[in-house]
This record gives structure tokens, sequence and C-alpha cells, in this order.
């Protein structure tokens, strides 16, 4: 079987051509897709300029705050000395601005106070209003005054008050409005006759607020005796100081309390009350109250049974509160009365009490320093003899706790919203 041999195919030119680009043009996609040449580094290079991890934000341990010591409702917010048995009630604004402010590092203290007629003994004007600014140069403006409330039944009060909310006059000045947000609107009309000041101011708290006493553990508007407190509240709005008007901002405080016929002046000789706001964004808030009166001691700090400290690093949506505090009062300004002076520089050491078993664990201790330095002072001689100091106090000081991991300690300063009162008897 003869077998022809096969036949031979030649390949013509422009078919090399074509193969030869193809070989190329598929090279060059497999160069560009890492396939051909040097192996990629499995590790990538490290960033040359990493951004470095912020150091966590310390801060004390918290409280536990039962649901009833929180929220308020528009009949806890508007008036109560409708009521025979109510003869004090309060309603107090305070503000300290911040840097972004026009008027940065002024503090402003606003009140709307009922007074009972005993707390101005002589006096028929027993309604006053709070209305102080004060800047970290010494420039203070405003001040206060009380007016008459009248006798009969038909008598004209200058402080009006309604509810539900806060709805409050007193001449041109007013607030209005419920929790969150309410608007205030002070005029100083004759409290200063050398300036004329007027703010309009709104406040809005982010959080609920505490109640810091009160008889009942609900419905605690139809307490004798109660207070409640906004912290950490944003504030914005102007000043007006004479022909200059500024827009403001800052933190701010929201303060509402009432009392019985039963709490005189002679159970409640002096107070000193605070509205911290600290340089890192915390707020502290204190009270501390003199049953005792200096004409008999000066011991205030060891015989004082009504207090109040509350620490938040959040504008209130988390709270420390220590309930061991000591309140010495350190400096004291000239004698207002016989045996009565004014402080001016306070030094406070405060921790928790055996009956706050979560966070005495912790060992927390706060130190600080108050130094009053800008106020404004008012003193009713006889046959009164009330004095009261209003205006901005510089802190300083730290504070420290421990737990498992170790121990902390952080420095604290900033200014203060400040008012002290004290009386001969």
């Amino acid at each position: 079987m003869n077998l022809k041999p096969s036949k031979k195919y030649k390949i013509k030119k422009i078919d090399a051509i074509i193969v030869v680009a193809l070989i190329v043009i598929a090279g060059l996609v497999l160069f560009k897709a890492g396939y051909i040449g040097e192996d990629p580094d499995p590790t990538p290079d490290p960033d040359p300029d990493p951004v470095p991890t912020p150091p966590p934000i310390l801060t004390p341990p918290t409280s536990f705050i039962p649901g009833y010591m929180m929220g308020v409702s528009g009949e806890d917010e508007g008036v109560h000395f409708d009521k025979i048995r109510i003869c004090r009630e309060w309603w107090y604004y305070s503000v300290i601005f911040d840097d972004e402010s026009e008027l940065a590092g002024w503090t402003i203290s606003i009140s709307f106070n009922h007074m009972a007629r005993s707390d101005l003994l002589g006096q028929l004007k027993p309604d006053l209003l709070v209305f102080t600014l004060h800047s970290p140069d010494g420039e203070e403006y405003g001040g206060m005054i009380n007016k008459k409330r009248g006798l009969g039944i038909l008598s004209q009060p200058t402080l009006e008050a309604k509810s539900p909310g806060v709805s409050l006059k007193f001449e041109d000045s007013w607030a209005e409005g419920r929790a969150p947000e309410w608007h205030v609107h002070v005029e100083d009309n004759d409290i200063d006759n050398d300036h004329v000041i007027v703010a309009d101011l709104r406040f809005f708290a982010p959080s609920e607020p505490i109640w810091t006493m009160g008889e009942r553990a609900f419905q605690k508007s139809k307490s004798n005796l109660a207070s409640y407190m906004f912290t950490g509240c944003n504030v914005t709005g102007t000043v007006q100081i004479d022909n200059s008007e500024y827009d403001v901002i800052g933190k701010g405080h929201h303060e509402h309390s009432w009392s019985p016929n039963i709490i005189t002046r002679g159970s409640i000789n002096g107070w000193d009350w605070f509205h911290m706001t600290l340089d890192n964004g915390w707020n502290i808030y204190l009270t501390n109250y003199y049953p005792t009166p200096q004409l008999i001691t000066s011991l205030t700090s060891k015989t004082n049974p009504i207090s109040s400290l509350i620490i938040t690093t959040d504008d209130g949506r988390t709270m420390t509160m220590l309930n061991n505090i000591d309140l010495k009062i350190t400096k004291s300004d000239e004698k207002i009365f016989p045996f009565v002076k004014m402080p001016s520089e306070f030094n406070l050491e405060a921790k928790p009490s055996i009956l706050q078993p979560l966070i005495l664990p912790y060992n927390m201790q706060l130190n600080l320093n108050i130094n009053a330095e800008n106020t404004y002072e008012q003193v009713w001689k006889f046959p009164t003899y009330v004095g009261m100091k209003v205006g901005m106090s510089s802190i300083s000081g730290k504070i420290k706790w421990s737990d498992d991991d170790g121990e902390y300690e952080i420095e604290l300063n900033g200014l203060a919203s400040s008012w002290s009162m004290r009386a001969l008897l």
C-alpha cells in the first residue's frame, strides 16, 4: 500500500504578522496586570504619616439615678406659690459664654423670685428680679431689685406666674417655655441706672433634669419642698450693653425650687450656690445650705445637713453624685452685719458616702478651690439684715479615682456662676 507524502502548508507573511501582533498585545496585557515582571510585594508599604490613636477619654464612674428623680411635667414647671402652703418660689437661669461667643468668658445670672415676706423682713417689696452680667476683666452690669407685691386680694404683684410650663413676667422681663426649651428675655430698667442692658436668650436642655429635693417619690409637684435643675443647657441669643449688641453662645443652667411657710429665714440662715462649667466640658452643680447662723458658730461646714453635688461629663446624660460634702470658707469679706461676713473663697472636698455602695469602691475624691473673681453685692440693712452676692467665680482643682486597671487623676479648671446669701438671724 503506497502512502503519499502529506501536503506541506506554507505560512503566509500576513499570517505571521498577525500572530506576532497577538503575542505582543497579550504580553502587554499580562505585564500591565502584573503577571509578567517582578513579583508584587505581598505586604504594602507602611503609611509614612500614620494617624495616632487618640487616648481614651477619662470620665469618673457614674451614679445610678432612679427614674422617679428625673423628668418634669408642665405642672412641675409652673407656679406653686398660688397655694396657701407655699411662700417661696424661684426660677433661675445662668450662662457662661464660651469662646465662640462675642462675650467669651462672661457670665450672666437671671432669677425670678417670689420671696417669702419674712425673707426681706420689713419690706413690702418681696418680688425680686436678679439680672447680672460679669466679664473676666472685671466689668460689671446689672444687679437686683425687689418690688411691691401688695397686701390686698386685688393688688397686682410685680412678679406674675402661670401654669402649665414656665410663664413668668416681671415688668418688661419674662420667661416662657416648657422642657426642653425656654425663651428668657430680661431688661434691666431701673436695676442699673448707669447702663442699659437687655438679654434675649434661648435655653435648650439636651437631657432630663434631676430632682435635688422633693418630699414625695412621685408627683413631686405636690411636694411642699422641692427643687429640680437642668444642667449643660445649650444657650444662644443676644446681649445688649448700652448701644452695642453681641451674639452669644454658651453653656447654661436652669433651676426651679419652692418651699413652704414652715421653712423660715430662721431655719435657713444662708447658702452658697454654684453652677460650674469647666474647660474640659464638664459641669458641676453645688449647693450648700446653712441652718446655723454665723452669729452662733463659724463652723458652717460641720453643721450642714442640706447639700448637693452633681458632676456631669456629657451635659446631664450621665451624672455622678457625691454625698459626702465639706465646703470650707477659707476667706471672707468685711462684715456686712455684726458677726456676719460674706464669703469670697472656698475649698471643697467631696467623696461618696457609705450610702453610695455602687461608686464607693472607686475611692473617688474631688478637691476644688473656688474664688469669687467678679461679683455684685446687695445688702438690705435694718430691719431686714440680708445680704446677697451674685457673679463669677474661678474654679481650680482635681478629681481622683481608681479601679482594677489603675489610678486616675484629672486637673479641673473653669468658671462658675455663683450666688451666696447670708442673714443675721
